[in-house]
């Protein structure tokens, strides 16, 4: 089971809360500031900007550029709390829905104020998350009418055009862009589609905009890899990977697989990178939805990979051609190198394909897959080479599809308890050393 832990010195405006195993019900929200009326629209969107807050769903775009476009659209808006957390090493937004949902909540209310939206909903796909969810609506009346919509899990049915198709009574599927939903989302109307952790640190902004740096500046992560027992937890910016890994149990990592799927897969050098995400992006990686599995020393790569690509393959939405065929080809030529049966041109295949397939799906998965091929390559070039003479030991369960490889990347929700006598949160992580 996942554990949430502080680190030494929680980040001021902590979206962990002071007690992150417990359901914040109405009344402990209001008496921490919740549901202020001190910042209004305007302020808080200066604050937002000032502050550089980015989305923490995936692609990290500046919230208030983002709010901005929805406002200026024109028309009568619709903003939506996007929970559906497709990736399976991620477990932060349905335990932040369990957990906190008043805060959610009140950043919905918040993203409304600012773009004039009149209509809210809450999507997710986690039934408990959604019992919570409904339970804080009915224990505070919201400012506008909000509506609780459940999908089925998958790891494309959080995309933004999934979500709004689904809203409006379709499949959780992504469709052809543009248009994008600010332009024209749920029902026709220009919609914002913003991640619950998004929506929670708008919140602490409006009310605590003396502290917009530091929450802007600090992130939820769901650490996990190897033998030790994963770790959700929150840090600041600046916080080198390699702190993390010890912090999780694993000081000697070989090195990590970042961002989810979507920041592919680093060596150990890497490690010492900031978790910041420019420092990450120059290094052509990403912290993405903030998941990281790292590599237990004298974990094989190769199977990591053939683990992540043969999951994408298996979520694909099967909508666009060239993703069947491109997640497919890649997880086949990944599972080759595991197998020991690769050919001679196997690399240089997965080198045109982790160059020419970005950008051709409808959705950021064959991307993921793309990336994962070329992240293989770059940072591990000597074990990949080895697997053309024949399949590592540690390679045996990664061979086939039928293995399973999304349950072996899986990382479980912590336990969120209904009542306040049975907090389950775990000791605080070793002293996060070089934390700015």
């Amino acid at each position: 089971m996942t554990t949430i832990r502080f680190p030494t010195g929680p980040p001021p405006g902590s979206v962990l809360g002071a007690a992150p195993g417990t359901t914040e019900g109405v009344e402990a929200y209001l008496a921490g500031g919740g549901y202020t009326d001190a910042t209004g629209p305007d302020e808080l969107l200066h604050h937002l900007a000032a502050s550089g807050l980015r989305g923490r769903g995936g692609a990290g775009f500046p919230a208030a550029v983002k709010l901005r476009a929805v406002r200026d659209r024109g028309g009568v808006p619709v903003v939506v709390a996007n929970g559906e957390e497709g990736e399976p090493g991620s477990v932060k937004d349905r335990w932040l829905l369990r957990a906190r949902p008043h805060l959610v909540l009140d950043g919905l209310a918040r993203a409304a104020a600012v773009t004039g939206a009149v209509r809210g909903y809450v999507y997710l796909s986690d039934p408990v998350a959604a019992d919570r969810v409904r339970r804080a609506l009915a224990e505070r009346e919201p400012c506008l009418p909000v509506e609780v919509v459940e999908t089925a899990h998958t790891y494309v049915a959080g995309e933004e055009s999934a979500v709004v198709r689904r809203i409006d009574g379709g499949p959780a599927l992504p469709t052809a862009k543009p248009p994008r939903p600010f332009e024209r989302g749920v029902g026709g109307a220009p919609t914002l589609v913003s991640n619950v952790e998004t929506l929670a640190r708008i919140a602490l902004t409006a009310a605590r905009p003396g502290l917009r740096q530091a929450i802007a500046r600090s992130t939820l992560v769901t650490l996990s890899g190897g033998s030790a027992t994963p770790v959700l937890t929150e840090v600041p910016y600046g916080v080198p990977l390699r702190t993390l890994a010890a912090g999780l149990g694993a000081p000697d990592a070989a090195g990590a697989l970042m961002g989810g799927l979507f920041g592919g897969l680093v060596d150990a050098r890497a490690l010492d990178l900031p978790l910041e995400p420019g420092a990450l992006a120059e290094a052509d990686t990403a912290l993405g939805c903030g998941a990281i599995r790292f590599l237990a020393a004298g974990a094989c790569p190769v199977s990591t990979a053939a683990d992540a690509v043969g999951h994408l393959a298996a979520e694909s939405a099967r909508q666009c051609g060239v993703c069947v065929s491109g997640t497919a080809a890649v997880r086949d030529a990944v599972y080759a190198l595991a197998a020991g049966t690769a050919g001679p041109d196997t690399l240089s295949h997965l080198d045109r394909w982790a160059q020419g397939l970005p950008g051709r799906g409808a959705c950021g998965l064959l991307d993921a897959a793309a990336g994962l091929a070329g992240s293989l390559l770059r940072a591990f070039p000597e074990p990949v080479r080895s697997h053309l003479r024949g399949p590592c030991p540690g390679c045996a369960r990664a061979s086939s599809p039928a293995s399973g490889p999304g349950h072996r990347l899986t990382v479980a929700v912590p336990d969120v308890s209904d009542t306040a006598a049975d907090d389950r949160t775990e000791p605080r992580l070793p002293a996060l050393k070089g934390t700015p």
